[in-house]
């Protein structure tokens, strides 16, 4: 009874995670501290002090038991999503405390990959005729969807760079898959959402108005949501691909709109590895030519650009909405224009900023 009374009224279940990761969060910051499992201030990093970086494992825990509380039932079906899941988590919690090479790193999301795409056969299996292409054999199923899922999981790494910025698009991002899952009755893919914007609420608090209790999201975070974010787009891809929704929510434009609504990460990664590769240096060497950096230039600060970038990824999703019956192409073409020419504006203004109204970038 209680369980059907949570599941009627959906919202409920996020509050559940939230209260979990409030009774966890404390009791991960204490182990941080007392195994130093922290982040000491270095030239890449603003913050004062030793700041745990394991917070990803409370969102993890009060994610996964809230979710197997209400879904116990699919605990089958899904164990593959789950091994995966713990298993990318995993891999980020190690590359906190030793730091991984980039290969380990990739190494150890494509064994994580495999769970998810191999093993609970979450994939890719329809282009949606890009390319005149519809249906994909079963090994070019799994090389473009282990393609995306490390493209998306990185995407997300990379943006995690200032306070309150990855947890805050993840909370946006899941907000969109669980209204668009509840919306054409894709239930246990919509409690997932939920459970998860009720486990980064936590975060995002601690994180962005935390002091002496401030945490990082570290890599175990950023790759779990960048993780269970994939699962989403392979999800929405395939139901809109196969019409297995309500007409008047099926998007022609489905993998273009899952693009548009994760501009934001997704476009900042092929900017910086672009520029990296331009300058001869590896797109894997860490630098601040990030979108987060470049507006912390203009003088904002994290909570300012936060909350920029917030309203930006707002302006993208509203975007692909309008779009979600446009010809894929031309959803991604005025996608990726829009963030050019917002990304040429910020260049003029850092640049009038630093050198005057002559600058040129």
């Amino acid at each position: 009874m209680i369980q059907s009374f949570f599941i009627q009224h959906a919202y409920l279940i996020g509050v559940v995670s939230f209260l979990l990761g409030l009774i966890g969060m404390p009791i991960v910051i204490r182990i941080a501290k007392a195994k130093g499992f922290v982040v000491r201030p270095n030239k890449r990093m603003s913050h004062e002090g030793d700041i745990p970086n394991i917070g990803g494992l409370n969102i993890c825990f009060s994610f996964m038991l809230t979710y197997l509380f209400f879904e116990f039932n699919q605990m089958t079906q899904n164990q593959f999503f789950i091994i995966g899941f713990f298993a990318i988590m995993a891999v980020g919690f190690i590359d906190d405390v030793l730091v991984l090479t980039p290969t380990a790193k990739l190494f150890g999301e494509t064994l994580a990959g495999l769970a998810l795409i191999g093993f609970a056969d979450m994939r890719i299996t329809h282009l949606h005729g890009i390319f005149g292409i519809n249906e994909l054999g079963i090994i070019p199923s799994y090389i473009i969807s282990l393609f995306v899922l490390i493209a998306i999981i990185n995407a997300i790494n990379l943006i995690d760079g200032i306070d309150g910025l990855a947890s805050g698009l993840g909370i946006l991002y899941c907000l969109f898959f669980a209204i668009y899952f509840g919306l054409v009755q894709e239930r246990n893919w919509a409690i997932l959402a939920i459970c998860m914007i009720g486990s980064l609420a936590v975060f995002f608090i601690y994180n962005v108005f935390g002091r002496r209790e401030k945490i990082f999201m570290g890599d175990s975070g950023s790759l779990l949501l960048g993780y269970l974010l994939t699962a989403f787009v392979f999800h929405f891809c395939e139901i809109n691909a196969y019409h297995q929704v309500p007409e008047i929510f099926h998007m022609n434009a489905a993998p273009a709109v899952a693009i548009c609504v994760l501009t934001v990460p997704i476009f900042d990664t092929i900017r910086v590895s672009l520029t990296r590769i331009k300058q001869h240096r590896s797109p894997f060497q860490p630098d601040k030519n990030h979108i987060h950096h470049l507006l912390l230039r203009t003088g904002l600060n994290h909570i300012q650009t936060t909350c920029v970038l917030l309203s930006i990824s707002l302006l993208f999703i509203g975007w692909a909405i309008l779009g979600r019956n446009w010809n894929i192409w031309l959803l991604l073409i005025t996608d990726f224009a829009i963030a050019t020419g917002l990304t040429l504006i910020l260049w003029r203004v850092i640049n009038h900023k630093l050198y005057g109204t002559n600058a040129k970038h």
